[in-house]
Formats: structure tokens, C-alpha cells, sequence
């Protein structure tokens, strides 16, 4: 499996600001105010080596109380801490040494992990000396960085894959008698008939099915053919709100059902039509965007809602999702067989559009004809130049674009291009990628070198002129 780093330490260390610099995103709360995280989040790492993937899970603060609400919040760290291959123990630079990060130190080094010591907080101190008193901890890898400025992240995280063979990654890789089929991951919340519905695509009883939450425990990859196409079916483990998580096995099943989400090509997400629309349910839609899979949404257990409860549910979808309009929506019952069968067509288009193939000149036209129905803003009295475009990859289809001052474009502006790139080549189910490339600039620099001047010019641009004055005499009479 990919490695995955567990963010572990005590409150206001720092830990959620440096989850957000990882993964160049603002899911978790920051803000001076000690522990405000509570339960654990995953995200996708994106900082470091460009074609290296990797988890990062943001913990609690440990505060060595056992009771109350400090005692689920160390729970949840520690279950993080079992679900990691490596563990960044988090202190905090300007405070110095506490009892608290001996205590946390000697619980870590019991935990038999990998441990990282990372002092955090060191950019208004000498970084050498706010590390020195650290070293009594007994860690020999001790990294001094700055999270909220970024000084030193990339170093650390660049350092830490490393340790990890190239061909980590990929131990966890489809078998290649799946290679040659479209894969499809059936996600969602525990309960909501994620088997129920493979079980009626594949008319039989293939995998367990039980009126019970926590049925699948591990990812389950099912060969399939219809109509000579070869299908794999991917049944994953429901993942729960993380307070709701008690078993230590059920921890491994959200790893592997992240890990099916980016072997995939589509992923369906399966919601309980008895049951509203959940915090749970919007970050496992976040998840499957952040790894760019094509997306189909089913709202499960249809049949036996009147009507006034089918509009009911239609008005919250647009409301609470509207980001999902690119992906088809289908009302379903894998019980009883209710517009499963509809399922297939969203899939194929879901899929073509993924790996849709576009060529170099299209990509261009298309890109200049949204540039000239919607023109791009000045930016420091200056116009912004997009000169052509061209496809940088499949699934999800991402577009690369190369101009001048790209930095400078506003995300309006960018999500007008994805959307008009969407809608222009009529790719339904998947997502569209904008990737800006500044091109450099040949005369960059080349005004601050100053040519040396001759004597004779550095006398001419020294010599001072006399400044004239000429004033009007008045004429006598």
C-alpha cells in the first residue's frame, strides 16, 4: 500500500496546519485554540516528489487526560497511529520541552512504528537551538520546519518517501486479470446495500449481504462479463463516522476502501434514500473528487417512499451536493432490481469520457474560442495570454494549458474553463483538470545587468550640469 504518515502530538502543535500544507488544501480547522480537531481526517498527500502518492492523517491532540472527551480524542489517535506506516510526533518549537511530549514519546516508541520527530513552530527561533533540547526524547530523525510558512516541509516529506522502495506504491496494484476491464468501486456508508446491488447485478448471492452495518470488512475485486465487456466489480467496506468506529479492524477497511477509490475507473456512490444526506457522505464524495475517478451517484432503497419523500430527497440532492453536476443520478433498489439495469449506460459514459482521447489542435481551438466569448482580466495593467493548450492525462482528463502570468488567474475564471471544456467535448460522470504552465521569459533579467561603463561615460554621467536660471528684467520707461 501507499505509506501513509499519522500527524501525532498535543494540542495547538501545529498538527492541522501542517495536514493542510501536505495536502495543499484547508479541510482542517486551524485556528489558536487547542483542541479544536478531534476526530481523524485523511487526505492525499501532494507535496513532495510529483509521482510519489501517499496518506496523511490529521489526529487529535494527546493531552494525557483520560476522561470525558480527551479520552475519545487520544482513542482516535491511537487508532490512526495503528492504521499508519509512520508517524510524525509533532512538538512545538517555541515552547519548548514538556512532560506531556515525554509521556506522548514513550507511548509512540511502545507503538513499534516508525516514529519522526518533527519540531514545528521554529521560524522566529534559531531552528539548531530550538531542536537541541528535543534530542533527551531519544529520536535519532529530527526535522526542524516551519508549517504555516512552509520552510522545511518538502525537505521532510521528500526525505521521508525515500525510505519507502519506488514499487511501495503499487503493492496493493489491480491483479492483471482485472487490468483489461472497466473497475467499479461501490462506496458508501455502512448499510446502504453496496453488496445488496453487486449481488443483483451479478445474479447471484456472490457476496455477503447481511441487514447489518460492518458486513464487508475488505475490499473484494469480482470479475464480471455482460454483453462480451469484462466488469470488475469492487465491493468496499462502508466507511463510517470515525466516532462510530470501534473494532481495530474496521481502521484497515477505510485504508483499503480509499486504495479501491484510486484503482477505479468509475465509483459509485451508493446513499440511503431513508436516511438524509450526512457530513460522512459529503466527505466520501470529497475523497472520490480529490483522487479524480469518474463519479456516478444511486440513491438506494427507493422502492416504499411516496412521492411528497422522493421530491423531499431531489430538493436536498441539488441543495447539499451541487457540486455533483456533472455526475448522473439514479434512483434505485438493489433489493428489488429498480433501475439498476440504467447503471450501465452511466457508466460507459462515464468512463469514455475519462479516457477520452483529444488532439493537440482541438484542445487549442477550443481553448480560444472560451477565450474570446469570455475575455481574461487585466492583471497589473497587464492582459493575460493563453496560447494553446493540449491534453496532460486520462482519468481523470486533465487539460494543460501554457500562457503568461497563469498564476494570476482568478479560480472564477478556472472553473469557467473546466466547465466550458466539459460541455464543449460532452464528457458526462468524470471531472475536468486545469493545469496553468508559465512560460519563461527570454528577456527576464536581462534589464538589471548593467552593461560596465567606459571612464570616460562614468565622467559624463557624473558631471553635473549648471542649472540655468533666466529671469525677466522689468524695462525702465
Amino acid at each position: 500500500m501507499k505509506p501513509v504518515f499519522a500527524l501525532v502530538g498535543r494540542p495547538n502543535v501545529g498538527k492541522s496546519t501542517l495536514f493542510n500544507r501536505l495536502t495543499k488544501s484547508r479541510d482542517a480547522l486551524v485556528a489558536d485554540f487547542p483542541g479544536l480537531t478531534r476526530d481523524r481526517k485523511y487526505g492525499q498527500g501532494v507535496l513532495g516528489g510529483e509521482e510519489r502518492s501517499y496518506l496523511v492523517i490529521d489526529t487529535g491532540g494527546l493531552s494525557g487526560d483520560d476522561a470525558g472527551i480527551d479520552e475519545y480524542m487520544a482513542n482516535q489517535t491511537w487508532l490512526a497511529v495503528d492504521e499508519a506506516n509512520t508517524v510524525l510526533f509533532i512538538v512545538d518549537g517555541r515552547e519548548g520541552l514538556t512532560s506531556a511530549d515525554h509521556l506522548v514519546a514513550e507511548r509512540l516508541r511502545r507503538a513499534g512504528k516508525d516514529v519522526y520527530l518533527v519540531v514545528n513552530k521554529t521560524d522566529a527561533v534559531d531552528p539548531d537551538q530550538a531542536v537541541a533540547e528535543f534530542y533527551q526524547l531519544g529520536f535519532k530523525d529530527v526535522f526542524a520546519i516551519a508549517a504555516a510558512h512552509g520552510r522545511g516541509v518538502t525537505r521532510m516529506i521528500n526525505h521521508l518517501l525515500e525510505t519507502f522502495p519506488e514499487d511501495e506504491d503499487d503493492a496493493d496494484e489491480v491483479p492483471d486479470e482485472f487490468a483489461d476491464s472497466i473497475r467499479i468501486a461501490f462506496v458508501g456508508r455502512p448499510n446502504v446495500g453496496k453488496s445488496t446491488l453487486i449481488n443483483r447485478i451479478m445474479g447471484e448471492e456472490r457476496v455477503v449481504a447481511f441487514d447489518q452495518p460492518g458486513t464487508t470488512r475488505d475490499s473484494i475485486y469480482v470479475p464480471y462479463e455482460r454483453d462480451g465487456q469484462k466488469y470488475t466489480l469492487i465491493d468496499t467496506a462502508g466507511v463510517r463516522r470515525r466516532g462510530k468506529v470501534r473494532e481495530k479492524i474496521e481502521t484497515f477497511s477505510i485504508i483499503k476502501t480509499l486504495s479501491a477509490i484510486e484503482h477505479a475507473h468509475v465509483v459509485i456512490m451508493l446513499l440511503d434514500a431513508h436516511e438524509s444526506i450526512t457530513d460522512q457522505d459529503a466527505h466520501l464524495l470529497g475523497l472520490i473528487l480529490d483522487a479524480g475517478r469518474s463519479l456516478v451517484v444511486a440513491i438506494n432503497k427507493w422502492d416504499g417512499l411516496d412521492d411528497y419523500q422522493r421530491e423531499q430527497i431531489k430538493v436536498k440532492l441539488e441543495v447539499k451536493l451541487p457540486f455533483l453536476d456533472f455526475a448522473d443520478k439514479h434512483f434505485i433498489s438493489a433489493l428489488h432490481g429498480t433501475g439498476v439495469g440504467h447503471l450501465y449506460k452511466s457508466v460507459h459514459e462515464a468512463y469514455d469520457s475519462a479516457m477520452l482521447n483529444v488532439s493537440t489542435s482541438r484542445m487549442t481551438r477550443i481553448l480560444q474560442t472560451a477565450v474570446d466569448a469570455h475575455q481574461l482580466p487585466v492583471v497589473a495593467s497587464r492582459r493575460i495570454k493563453l496560447r494553446y493548450a493540449h491534453q496532460g492525462g486520462n482519468n481523470p482528463f486533465t487539460v494543460i494549458i501554457h500562457g503568461n502570468q497563469t498564476k494570476r488567474i482568478p479560480g472564477s475564471y478556472k472553473r469557467y474553463l473546466m466547465n466550458y471544456f466539459r460541455e464543449t467535448l460532452k464528457l458526462k460522470g468524470t471531472q475536468v483538470r486545469i493545469q496553468f504552465k508559465t512560460g519563461e521569459n527570454p528577456f527576464e533579467g536581462r534589464g538589471k545587468k548593467r552593461a560596465k561603463l567606459s571612464p570616460s561615460q562614468i565622467y559624463r554621467q557624473n558631471k553635473k550640469t549648471p542649472y540655468k536660471t533666466t529671469t525677466r528684467r522689468s524695462k525702465k520707461k
